[in-house]
């Protein structure tokens, strides 16, 4: 039987669980999986108690931990506003994410149709994927909460009740600790004198304290493929969707588990939270979006990675999931009013993303070499590339504090700075302090000094961190944070690391092995990387002949993969040999305005580079050297 809107949202709201009288001080929400139309699903808001005469409901514009414009409102549709006597009430809406509602005094219920982000119409200002929402009728849902549930202005901190009908097939993986699950549905039509129990359908109840935490609690439904890991004091969810079965829970649990046990041990043996939820949502190669990755929230992180064979995404998911897991401390439990009390629709930005991102991005690799997970010489690599990354990809004598509270109007090009110069100011952080302590403080002491100072329900103030730190280390950190964050001055790399050891060159003149020295970029239309710029193009390029817009088709005459990308270039470049051929057959536009396929090849040959950032180590470091690296590197 096929309902028409207006009897489908009669039907929600005499299902027996919404018959019983409203609680007028919290939201009360209801998502019917099992009603999907037209690629959408239908929200019911039974709302609080209204006291204004008019009233404004947002979808959020913004949310924690993307720094990025999403916009959800844009896609909602169709939302209207009843009395309690079922009559509309008038709806005006003012923008994509805002709506008035007149005679709000009689306000007890919104309803509204959404449609899900994966595969939208609305291509301008993509929503990234692991933020983004998914409708796939019997299969898959994606509830990134932001994208399905708005809120009244002034009425955030109100409690909210969310009841999620789907098929009994389909299981919700969530941060969250359900009230009820998998409770039997009974629907009753009373007017017409029908009643039915649909055992093919069931109901999952969620509570939650306010706005806020609603925002911060993804929920996927699909086919169960979960594996539970208890570490520590903490119950870890591993929850994986893949359509063709390539990735499973057991392989990521299994892949995870060393580095939740390692930081566990950094965190001093036990987590801040009793439950956590690792959620992948892996998509098929022809829908793959080009920005994939991950979400942190405070009890669960959501991955977008594709949907290929698990070995490939063996270190991918190492270290993001490292990097995720680490938000459990900050911005969790360390974090200034502007994320305490995050505005979703005018948000004011903290200038201390190198705390939020940076350190959280340090800790994930430290943590891997303190325990052996990888060795020093794979360590001082990642850094190598990290420096590298920071000076080419990204503005590196921008303010750090400017940077961070300007990012999302200012300098959103330069926002994935944060994971590289933000991680590398932790580790300079860190290593001075080991040095002024004579190793016996660093930068996991102090972020264990701010938790037990703030922790998560007290706020620091955006502008007295820094001052904060002072007074609990030295005076030559503020010295630090003036030069290096607040007016963005290059890190003293060589020496910072001279103090544990470790050589650093700036810059050196080698012969090696090359592409081409040419900026490679993503062509969205094709789904394959492309040539982006060539003005720092060598000579090996030229030869080549690559033009700025050639969509990279083969190399050697072979597809060129999505994932894993830099290990395939280093593999590439690896077995390259002197005189042998490289061709690579790209997609150029022709004269005539179409698309051409064209096979540029030349004989292999060394090229002179100027190569940076290079590291190596000092095999005979000093005893203080060598105290303060064991200090910085050993548990």
């Amino acid at each position: 039987m096929k309902y028409s809107t207006t009897l489908f949202a009669l039907l929600i709201g005499i299902t027996s669980f919404a018959t019983e009288p409203p609680v007028k001080n919290k939201y009360q929400y209801i998502l019917d999986l099992t009603k999907v139309q037209d690629d959408k699903l239908m929200v019911e808001l039974l709302t609080p108690a209204i006291k204004e005469s008019e009233l404004i409901f947002y979808m959020p514009k913004i949310i924690p931990g993307t720094y990025k414009e999403a916009d959800y409102g844009r896609f909602v549709s169709d939302l209207k506003a009843f009395d309690k006597k079922g009559r509309e009430l008038e709806v005006e809406r003012s923008d994509d994410n805002t709506w008035k509602i007149t005679k709000a005094k009689k306000l007890s219920k919104i309803t509204y149709w959404v449609e899900d982000t994966y595969d939208s119409e609305i291509k301008e200002k993509a929503v990234y994927p692991m933020a983004g929402t998914n409708i796939e009728d019997q299969k898959n849902f994606v509830i990134n909460t932001s994208g399905f549930f708005g809120y009244i202005k002034g009425k955030k901190e109100l409690g909210f009740d969310l009841k999620v009908i789907r098929p009994e097939s389909l299981y919700g993986s969530t941060g969250l600790i359900a009230s009820e699950t998998g409770m039997q549905l009974s629907v009753s039509l009373d007017s017409e004198g029908l009643k039915s129990t649909d055992v093919d359908k069931v109901v999952d109840h969620y509570e939650v304290e306010n706005y806020h935490l609603l925002i911060d609690s993804p929920i996927m439904y699909n086919e169960p493929d979960t594996t539970i890991i208890n570490v520590a004091n903490a119950e870890v969810l591993v929850s994986v969707y893949s359509p063709s079965g390539q990735v499973t829970s057991k392989y990521i649990a299994e892949n995870v588990e060393e580095i939740l046990y390692a930081q566990a041990s950094f965190l001093g043996g036990e987590l801040p939270v009793e439950k956590y939820a690792f959620i992948f949502y892996c998509e098929e190669l022809s829908k793959l979006a080009p920005i994939q990755g991950a979400l942190e929230h405070s009890y669960s992180s959501f991955y977008y990675f594709p949907d290929v064979p698990q070995e490939n995404l063996k270190q991918t998911v190492r270290d993001v999931a490292a990097h995720e897991f680490f938000h459990i401390v900050t911005p969790l439990n360390i974090h200034s009013e502007e994320i305490q009390y995050f505005d979703f629709n005018e948000p004011k930005m903290s200038q201390h993303l190198w705390l939020y991102e940076g350190v959280t991005e340090y800790f994930s690799d430290l943590v891997q070499i303190k325990y052996d997970i990888i060795d020093l010489d794979q360590y001082v690599s990642k850094l190598s590339e990290k420096m590298s990354n920071a000076s080419f990809a990204f503005n590196d004598t921008l303010s750090f504090t400017d940077l961070s509270k300007y990012t999302i109007d200012k300098y959103p090009d330069q926002y994935g700075n944060v994971y590289e110069k933000g991680a590398l100011i932790a580790m300079t952080l860190d290593i001075k302090l080991r040095a002024l302590s004579d190793g016996k403080y660093g930068i996991q002491n102090l972020i264990d000094d701010l938790e037990e100072k703030y922790g998560k329900d007290t706020p620091f103030k955006d502008g007295e961190l820094f001052e904060e730190i002072v007074s609990l280390t030295y005076p030559e950190i503020g010295e630090f944070f003036e030069t290096y964050l607040i007016k963005g001055g290059v890190l003293p790399y060589e020496e910072t690391l001279a103090l544990v050891g470790i050589n650093y060159v700036d810059r050196e003149k080698a012969k090696q092995y090359s592409f081409g020295n040419v900026s490679l970029g993503f062509d969205q239309d094709e789904g394959k990387l492309k040539i982006a710029g060539t003005s720092n193009m060598n000579a090996f390029g030229e030869k080549m002949g690559y033009k700025t817009g050639d969509v990279l088709l083969k190399i050697n005459d072979e597809e060129i993969p999505l994932q894993n990308l830099q290990q395939y270039f280093d593999d590439l470049r690896t077995n390259m040999k002197e005189g042998d051929e490289f061709a690579v057959t790209v997609l150029r536009k022709s004269e005539g305005g179409g698309k051409e396929e064209v096979r540029l090849s030349t004989e292999i040959f060394q090229v002179e580079v100027e190569k940076r950032h290079q590291i190596s180590i000092n095999e005979n470091p000093s005893q203080e050297q060598l105290k303060i690296r064991d200090s910085w590197l050993k548990p």
